[in-house]
């Protein structure tokens, strides 16, 4: 079983990111015997282990590489896609939103590639998620275990299920969403299925998207419902030459999130 936790120096069998001098990040898994290629040449991985962070490495071709662990979001980002991810700069957010600490209970539905999972579930959360197809259930599956170890897949209950059909589990702390239509999940929820004072938090594309999850939010009975979207703008800084970067990322998705106050609360 692999150590998600390590410190020291690499070892054979966990994930490692060779970082070049462009900044361009490869994410590898060291391998007795094996080697790291590239158009600039070849690294061989028992090199790497053994060694410690921040060690760089020539490679046969003269190229150099930096070694370090990967953060979240280099597993995030590196990870296998079956679907669309939501990006590091909206699932730090979400985390936030949703409040998500050790043994809170989650229902998730729209598992895609396992990107929010593998976020709530390294943050402590309970996940029961639903998916349609199995081929994203599978892959996010496989993501998690490979980005935080086999152990976190004891809190991680995947169900092919379809939630706009019906919930059929039950003592949820909190709903995160990742769907086309997260109205339809909405009007689901009870009190048995959702706690009074729980978070809903659902990621959505388009405004249109938004207007219609605040309708449904509304007739539910959810309070302090509110919609943000998050901007990330980099900065290029050398020595005097401080200036915002050309490019950001700018629009991926809304963040909507509410508390549900149950079918007895007041509607707005």
């Amino acid at each position: 079983m692999t150590d998600h936790s390590l410190t020291g120096p690499f070892r054979a069998g966990e994930q490692v990111l060779f970082i070049d001098r462009k900044d361009r990040r490869y994410l590898v898994v060291l391998q007795e015997g094996s080697s790291f290629q590239t158009h600039a040449g070849l690294v061989p991985h028992d090199d790497v282990i053994g060694a410690p962070e921040g060690t760089e490495f020539g490679s046969s071709g003269s190229a150099r590489f930096e070694v370090f662990r990967p953060t979240l979001t280099d597993l995030v980002l590196k990870q296998p896609r079956g679907a669309q991810v939501i990006y590091p700069k909206d699932l730090g957010p979400m985390l936030m939103l949703a409040d998500i600490k050790p043994g809170v209970r989650v229902f998730e539905t729209g598992l895609g590639s396992g990107a929010l999972s593998t976020t709530l579930l390294r943050a402590g959360a309970e996940i029961v998620g639903y998916e349609l197809r199995e081929d994203f259930a599978k892959r996010a599956e496989q993501n998690v275990e490979r980005a935080i170890g086999p152990e976190a897949l004891d809190r991680y209950d995947i169900n092919i299920r379809d939630a706009y059909e019906a919930i059929e589990h039950t003592g949820f702390d909190r709903v995160l969403l990742d769907l086309p239509e997260p109205w339809q999940v909405v009007e689901r929820l009870t009190p048995e299925v959702l706690h009074p004072g729980g978070i809903l938090v659902a990621y959505t594309p388009s405004v249109t998207q938004v207007m219609r999850l605040h309708r449904a939010l509304d007739a539910a009975g959810f309070a302090m419902t509110e919609t943000v979207e998050i901007m990330q703008r980099t900065w290029h800084v050398e020595g005097q030459a401080v200036r915002p970067d050309h490019r950001m990322v700018a629009h991926t998705g809304f963040l909507t999130h509410g508390r549900y106050r149950g079918p007895s609360g007041p509607k707005a």
